[in-house]
């Protein structure tokens, strides 16, 4: 899958953070797999770049937990485990019911419009089995209801978490199953921001959030016994 990178040059960014965006990207998009090593001179040659940027951005993704340094192995993708999906997945869902709430009282005529037209949008996403745009449309649905919340702070708090999450959220997204689920999920809440129902948003949103762990779990879980016997 490294074969595939590209660097896209911004000419206002130094070229080592460039770097640490691609492979950042590349991770959290699933391009770049959990274990997959990350061999520094394959992608520097890759990358067109020397050694010095792809070493520096490799130290700053091990410190976001995105990489795994392994002992006479280097540098790793790091693996999603239940620990760390479930404590992300925890804050997440405390705070998705807060914005649910807050929104029911707060969101406008008009973000209730765009609501309704992001959730159309993203029904039609999943039937492109792109999970890229299905990822990506399930990110702008649920920024409407979080600009919505009119709270500087949580919104700053959430985006900070989505990072994050979207790694997660890609694993979720890839099982076709749950996409039908995903659309209903997706109604429910607009439903019960149309009428202002505090209490059956904040708990369409934990539903929404809890459906996501036992998935992403039942994932993981998968992977763990495909590696075990081969």
């Amino acid at each position: 899958m490294q074969d595939k990178l590209q660097v896209k040059l911004d000419e206002f960014l130094p070229l080592r953070d460039v770097v640490f965006n691609t492979l950042r990207q590349a991770i959290l998009t699933g391009e770049l797999k959990p274990g997959e090593r990350l061999m520094e001179i394959h992608l520097a040659n890759m990358l067109g770049v020397s050694r010095t940027p792809i070493r520096e951005a490799i130290r700053k993704l091990e410190l976001e937990g995105l990489v795994t340094m392994i002992p006479r192995r280097g540098a790793e993708v790091a693996q999603i485990t239940e620990k760390s999906m479930s404590d992300v997945l925890e804050v997440r869902r405390a705070m998705d019911a807060l914005c649910a709430e807050l929104a029911c009282e707060r969101i406008t005529p008009e973000e209730l419009e765009r609501l309704k037209e992001a959730c159309g949008q993203f029904e039609k996403a999943t039937r492109t089995k792109d999970v890229k745009k299905i990822a990506q449309a399930d990110v702008e649905l649920h920024d409407i209801i979080l600009q919505a919340t009119g709270n500087r702070r949580l919104i700053q708090l959430v985006n900070n978490l989505s990072e994050q999450m979207y790694r997660y959220r890609f694993e979720y997204i890839k099982d076709i199953s749950q996409h039908e689920r995903l659309v209903e999920e997706h109604r429910i809440i607009y439903e019960s921001l149309v009428s202002r129902d505090k209490e059956r948003a904040a708990e369409a949103a934990r539903t929404h959030i809890d459906n996501q762990r036992k998935a992403i779990i039942h994932q993981i879980r998968l992977d763990r016994e495909k590696h075990s016997t081969v």
